[in-house]
């Protein structure tokens, strides 16, 4: 699998796969933000607003291919903030259904902190759905629970769930123009 990062222009080149993966992800009970039903005009909406935020610098969007096909994604939400500059919030790990426990999860959140290390964000943080499949795979990854938000969010098709907030320290800080941890 070859995993790339996309600017603001491979966004907007990229928007109908891009499209497509979110309305796979939603329409496979992924719960990312979006209730059913999702219209590709919806969907197309969220992809501009990502390519905004990629062009702005404040979003990483990581896109992961096998055979040119478009397979997952991953985004990180770099914290702007003056006493954030050493976090990003991981969002909308998306895995085309054709995908999953294929390994492109995996992959996909490597790859995210890969990049996240490159910046200098050594605290990544997220939410999923508590009790979903992503929490074996965080948790696999060597990310910490620190607990749940009830009726935080709802499924795709409407239910209400908590979400399980995860992090994961990388390296603890800069002392003296030394990389701690």
């Amino acid at each position: 699998m070859q995993v790339n990062m996309l600017d603001a222009a491979g966004v907007r080149a990229h928007a109908l796969p891009l499209r497509a993966l979110l309305l796979d992800a939603v329409a496979h009970g992924a719960s990312v933000g979006f209730v059913m039903p999702l219209a590709e005009t919806e969907a197309d909406a969220y992809w501009r607003e990502v390519a905004g935020a990629v062009e702005a610098g404040s979003r990483i969007l990581l896109a992961g291919w096998r055979d040119h096909v478009l397979v997952g994604t991953v985004q990180l939400d770099l914290c702007m903030k003056p006493n954030g500059s050493n976090r990003a919030e991981v969002q909308k790990l998306l895995v085309h259904s054709g995908a999953r426990r294929a390994g492109v999860g995996t992959s996909m959140m490597q790859a995210a902190e890969v990049q996240a290390l490159a910046l200098r964000r050594g605290l990544l943080f997220l939410d999923t759905e508590a009790g979903s499949n992503a929490e074996a795979l965080y948790a696999r990854l060597g990310y910490t629970r620190v607990g749940e938000l009830p009726e935080y969010c709802a499924t795709p098709s409407g239910a209400w769930r908590a979400t399980a907030i995860w992090y994961k320290t990388m390296f603890v800080r800069e002392r003296k123009g030394v990389l701690q941890g």
